[in-house]
């Protein structure tokens, strides 16, 4: 089956975005629809959900697509490196200014400004941010001449900001003024049928020559990924590694996937107090009766014909096997 075959896969300035789910096509659709005026955006959802793919899909969609995009993490500067990486300095600031620095608002002049986790930001920087958002222009560090700057401000984060104004940790002034459109990015979990083209895009550019067995795409298309894209991109990137041949099996997948998997539920009762051992091996025995060999048997597990092997050898039914 080709799971690909309805996914459609969309460029937004160097990041691939494998766009097939209704979900995440009605986030486009939104961005689409931001990018058509210059307010502020405020782009939610949780970690690794593909915040900074709408982010510039709006962008992308807008006027401003031929001017600069420029996109800084707030969480991953210190307090007192944020200041002068989005309004700059001038020669002699401090200590190592040994010259004039642009500052990211003025590197995005007539383009966009990416806030990534806007939400970390600490409360003196989110006086000054508000300062320039509302239009004023604002002094370098150690300037004396004020900056003015045409900037429109895209903002994410996986925070409840909302939930933050009122407990103090967020300004409302700059809440509002950053939540002018807000864009909901909505959970792996909640396209799920988003994860298999996933998986498979992600297998593709890892290893064109490797490919899932059903069971394993089906595992992955079952669980609840709490992590979102970015975790099943590293799942599906360590089972490459982990394959053997030319298939991603279920062992393959790492622990956390294998054991939060449901038992696949045998079309006769089994007896009580059958372990997971004997179940696995009434399984086989079932597949191999029911079809003409060990090859037809291994697709019917969905499992690859050297594991069928192995497994026969260890529950010693190499003589079923030929028979």
């Amino acid at each position: 089956m080709d799971v690909l075959k309805n996914a459609e896969l969309q460029g937004f300035y160097g990041i691939e975005a494998i766009v097939c789910s209704p979900a995440m096509r009605e986030t486009l659709r939104q961005a689409q629809r931001a990018a058509r005026s210059s307010a502020a955006v405020l782009i939610t959802g949780e970690t690794g959900s593909g915040k900074e793919i709408i982010a510039r899909a709006v962008h992308s969609y807008s006027l401003r697509c031929a001017r600069p995009w420029v996109d800084v993490n707030c969480a991953a500067l210190p307090d007192h490196l944020m200041e002068s990486e989005l309004f700059g300095y001038e020669k002699g600031a401090f200590s190592g200014a040994d010259c004039t620095k642009q500052g990211m608002f003025e590197m995005a002049d007539g383009g966009t400004l990416f806030l990534d986790e806007i939400g970390e930001l600490e409360p003196r920087m989110q006086v000054k941010l508000l300062r320039v958002l509302d239009g004023g222009p604002y002094y370098r560090l150690g300037g004396v001449r004020k900056v003015s700057v045409d900037v429109r401000i895209v903002a994410a984060t996986n925070c409840d900001l909302e939930a933050a104004t009122h407990n103090g940790r967020f300004r409302h002034d700059l809440f509002h003024r950053l939540d002018q459109i807000h864009i909901r990015v909505p959970p792996l979990r909640e396209r799920a049928d988003a994860i298999a083209p996933l998986a498979e895009h992600f297998l593709q550019r890892f290893d064109p020559s490797l490919h899932f067995t059903n069971r394993a795409l089906d595992l992955l298309c079952h669980y609840d990924w709490p992590g979102n894209v970015r975790q099943l991109r590293n799942v599906v990137t360590k089972a490459a590694a982990a394959a053997e041949g030319d298939t991603i099996e279920v062992g393959d997948l790492p622990e956390p996937l294998q054991s939060a998997r449901k038992p696949i539920q045998s079309q006769t009762p089994e007896p009580s107090g059958l372990n997971l051992d004997a179940m696995e091996r009434r399984m086989i025995e079932q597949a191999i009766a029911q079809t003409r060999g060990p090859e037809e048997a291994a697709n019917r597990l969905g499992i690859s014909r050297r594991t069928l092997s192995r497994k026969m050898h260890a529950y010693q039914m190499e003589e079923q096997a030929s028979a």
